[in-house]
């Protein structure tokens, strides 16, 4: 449930939706949205809006949870207050009309309160239960409630921590860094550098399949013929850049 949850973030709304680092045939766009689904994290408009803004005016007002505001801001804070005038004023500038236009995303929306019971709370409550004779105290608590937790706080920890603690090889003028614990917990998303710096890259790391297990699902995917058009920063890109703006760190 873990597992699934988390490429439904990171596979899904975040390396597809958001930035169409690759392109994803109609059982793997159901697949993904059921996923995000089970992660609760918004819906897939809004989490890939969001995320545009985050990325197009990083740590400014008009980023929604902009590091600058501290840890816990980053981290949960900006999820208990009301967004900065800012983030709904530019955000209603983004273009969204991809996402509009895919209707995989826009029957997730329109139907997110019911998938988001059925996938986060009922479906990892019941399937141990019918199947292998869990008790449903066990697996409420544990494959729903406190996987839902740990899914939040690895996706949020990308939000924070990596924005504050690591190095920055790849551009030094932006607070995005590279922290190999949250790459652990939110499978490959830890590049957080390389990933501000080259996001159009379907890896979020120079790193390829290495630590990375969102990237192999994708690769995998392919194989499959479920996925195509992988984007790729080039070697000579990502060194140019390293000389020029890197911390010299790597």
């Amino acid at each position: 449930c873990f597992l699934l949850t988390a490429l439904g973030v990171t596979a899904g709304a975040h390396r597809l939706w958001s930035h169409r680092s690759y392109k994803a045939k109609l059982p793997l766009r159901i697949f993904l949205a059921a996923a995000n689904s089970m992660a609760f994290q918004n819906d897939i408009f809004e989490w890939a809006r969001d995320h545009r803004a985050h990325h197009k005016y990083s740590e400014t007002d008009a980023d929604p949870h902009n590091a600058r505001r501290g840890f816990f801001f980053s981290h949960i804070g900006w999820l208990l207050v009301r967004k900065h005038p800012d983030v709904i004023e530019k955000g209603r500038k983004l273009d969204v009309t991809d996402l509009l236009a895919d209707p995989v995303v826009q029957f997730q929306r329109k139907y997110y309160k019911i998938t988001v019971v059925l996938m986060c709370f009922l479906f990892p409550t019941v399937v141990p239960w019918y199947i292998w004779g869990e008790s449903l105290w066990n697996s409420y608590f544990l494959a729903a409630i406190l996987r839902y937790t740990i899914s939040l706080n690895g996706t949020w920890l990308v939000n924070s921590a990596a924005h504050m603690y690591g190095n920055r090889p790849y551009d030094k003028h932006v607070s995005p860094r590279q922290n190999p614990l949250v790459t652990l917990g939110a499978i490959g998303e830890g590049f957080h550098n390389y990933h501000h710096t080259f996001p159009f890259d379907y890896s979020a790391s120079e790193f390829g399949l290495n630590f990375n297990p969102t990237t192999w699902f994708i690769d995998f995917m392919c194989l499959l013929g479920l996925a195509t058009d992988r984007k790729r920063a080039t070697k000579a890109m990502i060194e140019a850049r390293k000389a020029k703006t890197g911390d010299g760190s790597a």
